[in-house]
């Protein structure tokens, strides 16, 4: 974990790159992050509220797994809770759009 204290998302962001260059990991946050969309859809649909705290056990547990499993390496939500839940949606988002490539590629030249 860095011992740089991040001010701004747009510092945070190449860190939380670097911290998630095993694609095992990414795949574990991206089946997380999938399937928090898929249950809240559903919870949406449905009405069953009672639901909800699911969520974050799925969205965590999969990240975590990955963490601990794969990257070796303690998730940045324990130190940046909110830039790492908003990281970890861009991160999504990049993949989905081609972009991640060339971020991680970029975040891991400036280590």
């Amino acid at each position: 974990m860095s011992t740089k204290r991040f001010t701004h998302f747009a510092e945070f962001y190449p860190f939380y790159l670097r911290e998630h260059s095993d694609a095992r990991c990414r795949a574990l946050h991206y089946t997380g992050s999938i399937l928090v969309l898929l249950c809240l859809g559903f919870i949406l649909a449905s009405g069953r509220w009672t639901l909800l705290w699911l969520l974050p056990v799925i969205g965590y547990g999969f990240a975590w797994v990955g963490h601990f499993g794969f990257g070796h390496n303690k998730p940045a939500t324990f130190q940046y809770p909110f830039y790492s839940l908003a990281a970890d949606w861009v991160m999504l988002k990049d993949w989905m759009t081609g972009q991640l490539d060339a971020k991680l590629a970029d975040a891991l030249a400036r280590k």
